[in-house]
């Protein structure tokens, strides 16, 4: 009797998600091509030097109880403090048990909540804080009415914003045909060009009028002026325990889960328990062709990257993380002229992190939150200011403190956006890190003589773009759609800004469709366009 493979291409959320529903719910060997040597793909992390560095910041919440519970089932949330939380004396919405449910089991058995001081894999709860350094200023991010806002706008701009927000709600503009206009009608054209124009544009390198409101709708849809008011207005009344409540935005959540030794951690040991279970996982393996007959594609070539051998694996089923630029190509001349054309016009948005490893920051913590060594209490910084290129900042200590190898050190990442080829991403890890170092400097946030270390990371097609032919993108769809074994999951393998819940949710209804018989593809693509569902990482 013939056993039933499925080639999953890419191992990142939706990858891994996929071979693990296989292997939890059906009788199908999931077989994983991944193109790098990695695991995780943008929500891995990277080891250096002890130092562990989050490619992008990703908290651990969703609106879907299913991603909830799965991820939970996977690490379970901590019962002890951390030695942050320890050493300050913090006090946390720890648990005293846990549930739990092996791979492949129909078992569940109930565990005393880990220690997270004596084991590692454990989810830890975490404090959020995002806020905005603008006018070499800390603003709340999302902006928040508070006083400390409204001195640092300053009167004049603080009028000129609530006007603009009125004329916004009585006078939209009638059809979002862009970001720019999407941005308008939520927040007004004055908050619009103090705190969103420009760092929008640094994300992509093009104007917001050029980018199609799809963007906004998937990440900051449902949060607007009123809700910061409302949410500012029950933040009195409300329990600070708010990691699982679905009434507030995703934006606005307070605390959030993350594994202890960061996101990648959670998807090795995902990929340690599908292999442990049958599954198989190739490694440096690039995709070359797809091969099609009657509507289903039958099998793939893959060429290993180190040493050039190419080998063909057959297919029952595949799910596709890979880019979809990179997808059309693989499938050869059999692809429309037409659908070519538009796969060929699909823009990318690549990323680089300086990991900067620091005596202190000279920023001071000024907030009521207690840290070690009285760090500024930051996941991440978003960087508005125009005379600096870094996007965004992330501080390791404040994810977990087990990122960081010695505590009394301070463990950053700066973020930077740039398109593949460009003076940015050729430019040398040594004058990457001096620009880094420069920047934060001229913009008082480091010293230069407390910089350790450096170090530099490439992380190409991090964001599937919104302009170029994505316009045209239905074409490609439609496409795609006709092969009824082939399912298009994830961030780049459907070309939308999903993240790692949404991705995972794509690649379980995948999964869900093929148990049902269900050869439409509508479902996965509905996942993160509903209206209620909002953004939980990055």
């Amino acid at each position: 009797m013939h056993k039933k493979t499925a080639l999953i291409i890419g191992a990142g959320p939706a990858g891994l998600t996929a071979a693990y529903e296989l292997l939890d719910r059906t009788d199908i060997t999931p077989i994983i091509l991944e193109m790098t040597g990695d695991i995780g793909g943008i929500s891995k992390t990277v080891v250096y030097k002890n130092n562990r560095i989050d490619i992008g910041g990703h908290r651990f919440f969703s609106k879907s109880e299913r991603v909830m519970s799965w991820w939970k089932n996977i690490f379970p949330i901590q019962g002890k403090p951390a030695s942050d939380d320890k050493e300050l004396g913090r006090g946390l919405p720890l648990v005293t048990e846990c549930s739990t449910r092996p791979l492949g089991s129909k078992k569940t058995s109930i565990i005393p909540a880990p220690d997270p001081e004596e084991t590692d894999k454990v989810m830890l709860v975490r404090s959020r804080l995002s806020r905005i350094f603008f006018l070499r200023k800390f603003f709340n991010y999302p902006i928040a009415l508070t006083v400390e806002t409204i001195a640092h706008l300053g009167l004049v701009r603080l009028v000129r914003i609530g006007l603009s927000y009125v004329r916004a709600r009585i006078l939209p503009v009638r059809a979002e045909n862009s970001l720019e206009d999407f941005f308008i009608n939520r927040f007004g054209r004055e908050l619009y060009r103090t705190f969103f124009k420009d760092y929008t544009e640094k994300v992509w390198g093009v104007p917001c009028s050029e980018i199609r409101p799809e963007w906004g709708a998937q990440r900051i849809k449902g949060l607007s002026i009123t809700k910061t008011i409302a949410h500012a207005y029950t933040k009195l009344f409300a329990s600070r325990n708010t990691t699982h409540k679905k009434i507030v935005e995703t934006s606005l959540i307070e605390q959030f889960y993350y594994p202890k030794l960061g996101p990648g951690q959670l998807w090795e040991s995902v990929a340690d328990s599908i292999q442990a279970h049958g599954g198989l996982l190739v490694l440096n393996a690039q995709v070359c062709k797809l091969e099609a007959e009657n509507n289903r594609i039958t099998s793939i070539e893959v060429r290993n990257t180190h040493n050039g051998q190419v080998a063909r694996y057959q297919a029952d089923y595949v799910f596709s993380t890979m880019p979809v630029k990179d997808l059309i190509y693989a499938m050869g001349n059999s692809v429309p002229h037409g659908v070519k054309e538009v796969s060929d016009g699909l823009i990318y948005r690549d990323f680089i992190t300086v990991g900067l490893l620091l005596k202190k920051l000279k920023i001071k913590n000024k907030t009521k939150q207690r840290t070690i060594n009285d760090l500024i209490p930051d996941n991440w910084i978003y960087i508005q200011e125009r005379d600096v290129t870094v996007g965004r900042l992330q501080i390791f200590n404040n994810w977990s403190p087990y990122m960081v190898h010695d505590p009394n050190t301070v463990w950053i990442g700066l973020e930077y956006f740039c398109n593949e080829g460009d003076e940015l991403w050729t430019m040398k890890d040594h004058d990457l890190s001096r620009l880094a170092i420069k920047e934060l400097s001229c913009i008082d946030i480091i010293a230069q003589e407390d910089v350790l270390d450096s170090t530099v990371l490439r992380m190409p097609k991090a964001y599937p773009a919104y302009f170029g032919s994505y316009d045209k993108f239905d074409e490609i769809r439609n496409y795609t759609d006709r092969f009824e074994n082939l399912f298009l999951i994830g961030r780049n393998g459907m070309h939308r800004y999903n993240n790692s819940d949404h991705s995972m949710l794509t690649a379980m209804t995948a999964v869900d469709n093929i148990i049902a018989g269900r050869t439409d593809k509508d479902n996965i693509w509905q996942v993160n366009a509903e209206e209620e569902y909002h953004e939980t990482s990055t």
